[in-house]
């Protein structure tokens, strides 16, 4: 379940975390989960495609596959199978937290700062998630797929889980690993760290390789006024 500590109800800023490159780093699942559920559409795909595709609607991946025409029963039938191979695959290999997540999740916890996951992914996937790794007790709101109409770079996801947190977007830290995620928290009005787990180059008021090479300091720096980071 997700923390509610009312206690720490009149807490004034709050980080928002995406999921898939931040948390975790399940895109082996992804794909596996792609290969054995196109697979029984009869179409191989390949890793280089996949990834091409990565972090698109499963609608549009399977209409660019498949072609536009492919109706919506088809789209929710396959995509359907693919989510539920993918938790499938996450409850029975597990998976692991990527660096420096565990530390900064529990002090920011300890430091008061209210916490949310701010993810483009189904609720179920970010639930499966969260059980695996062992830290929903850290989260005080979840915004998923089924909560917003417009994706990223739209900041809809990140304003919904900042209402949902009762804190100002001005007072948000939002960390990603996407150009993407990183343009709808500027869109926001929010301060952002990028992650270069998945890309090379990030465009965010602080960026690293892994969270474990975030000063101390880093997230309280980030809302200090008239502080402005160097990645």
């Amino acid at each position: 379940m997700m923390a509610h500590d009312r206690r720490r109800g009149d807490a004034t800023r709050a980080v928002l975390w995406d999921m898939d490159g931040v948390l975790v780093d399940s895109a082996e699942y992804h794909y596996a989960a792609w290969r054995e559920a196109l697979a029984r559409e009869g179409y191989d795909i390949g890793y280089d495609e996949f990834r091409a595709t990565f972090g698109q609607r499963n609608d549009t991946i399977l209409r660019l596959i498949f072609g536009e025409d492919l109706p919506d029963a088809e789209v929710e039938r396959i995509a359907g199978l693919k989510e539920a191979l993918y938790r499938q695959f996450v409850r029975e290999r597990g998976i692991a937290p990527l660096p420096g997540v565990l530390r900064w999740l529990n002090r920011l916890h300890t430091a008061g700062w209210r916490q949310a996951v701010a993810s483009a992914a189904p609720r179920a996937n970010v639930d499966a998630i969260l059980r695996a790794v062992g830290i929903e007790r850290y989260f005080d709101a979840i915004t998923s797929g089924e909560d917003v109409t417009r994706g990223k770079p739209d900041p809809q996801v990140y304003l919904i889980s900042a209402q949902r947190l009762g804190v100002p977007p001005q007072r948000c830290v939002v960390v990603e690993d996407a150009p993407a995620g990183l343009e709808g928290a500027r869109r926001a009005g929010m301060r952002c760290v990028g992650v270069t787990s998945t890309h090379d180059h990030l465009d965010a008021d602080v960026v690293v390789a892994s969270l474990d090479e975030l000063r101390d300091d880093s997230f309280e720096r980030l809302l200090a006024p008239g502080t402005v980071e160097a990645s």
